[in-house]
């Protein structure tokens, strides 16, 4: 009964959360200092007078009050209008859904190669620390954390695109094209929690609780397994954050690589001032961090029955 005590307190706590986001996603777009109205004229090419910008203003439902607008533009979100586009007029909801793909596909490609290489870099740390390959390990690491995700985005165009000629160079033409994309996204993250875990793991082992396992004759894998499990707390607190930023982090990616997402039709629209596009994104990004960090903190309380006796008092 107490995990779902806990989920259902989360759950009432989410509501207002969301409607601040809501409420700052749409007043961050209303203190831009270009008239939307004229940036709309403009965009389309057209000369803006104060006639036409009157006109527009109208249309737009500008000449309304400020929370008039914004309980409108709720309402709209909410059924899944986020308006139009000021560039042609396509709907601002049709297009995320067209990008969204391809963004959660080089996300979730990254989230799995970052899980992996981490666990197992982890692992081979713990097994021989203070040896070679944890000492290895560890100075890789430090390269990864060190370099740039655009930076390595263009080495590996250079080393393997132009010089060795196996992959391509940019696109979504394939799963070929998705392979230096991922591993660019995910170079950074796997550093981060290849170190988290490797460290969270190697102070597990001090514990009393794996003395006295040794102790009892346990195998060394049930210990290893043991001292996994106690390691992930803050490995999971840390994922609830990071899986939304692979996904929001993947415009500078997307941009090297001409990835088809959300981050390239983002920048596209900070480039051609598209508020609605903006706005919709800054909103999407909100939305998807506060839902993954609640994923993650149930995922944790799953874990450790003690965060959730903890959250309920």
């Amino acid at each position: 009964m107490n995990i779902k005590r806990y989920i259902l307190r989360r759950l009432l706590g989410l509501a207002p959360l969301l409607l601040a986001i809501s409420f700052f996603s749409f007043v961050i777009i209303q203190l831009s200092p270009s008239d939307p109205a004229e940036v709309a004229i403009r965009v389309n090419a057209m000369t803006p007078t104060p006639e036409l910008i009157a006109e527009m203003r109208k249309e737009m439902g500008l000449d309304k009050p400020f929370f008039e607008r914004y309980l409108t533009w709720l309402g709209h979100a909410l059924h899944g209008d986020l308006g139009k586009r000021y560039v042609d007029g396509k709907s601002v909801s049709e297009e995320l859904l067209k990008a969204l793909p391809p963004t959660l596909l080089l996300a979730a490609t990254s989230a799995v190669l970052m899980l992996t290489c981490s666990i197992v870099a982890a692992f081979v740390a713990v097994l021989f620390e203070g040896r070679w390959p944890d000492l290895l390990l560890r100075a890789l690491i430090f390269l990864g954390t060190s370099v740039p995700a655009f930076w390595a985005g263009l080495l590996f165009i250079w080393l393997f695109a132009v010089h060795l000629d196996l992959l391509p160079t940019g696109g979504l033409e394939g799963p070929s094209s998705l392979i230096l994309p991922a591993i660019t996204l995910a170079l950074p993250y796997i550093s981060a929690y290849s170190r988290l875990l490797r460290n969270s793991m190697v102070k597990t082992t001090q514990e009393h609780f794996v003395l006295y396992a040794k102790a009892l004759g346990r195998s060394r894998k049930a210990i290893l397994r043991h001292i996994f499990r106690n390691s992930l707390q803050a490995t999971v607190t840390g994922l609830g954050m990071s899986l939304p930023k692979l996904v929001a982090g993947t415009f500078v990616v997307e941009c090297i690589f001409a990835w088809p997402g959300l981050g390239r039709l983002c920048v596209t629209a900070i480039f051609n001032r598209d508020f609605p596009v903006i706005q919709a994104y800054v909103l999407l990004m909100a939305v998807l961090f506060v839902v993954s960090n609640l994923c993650m903190d149930i995922c944790a309380a799953l874990v450790d029955p003690r965060l959730r006796e903890r959250g309920l008092q």
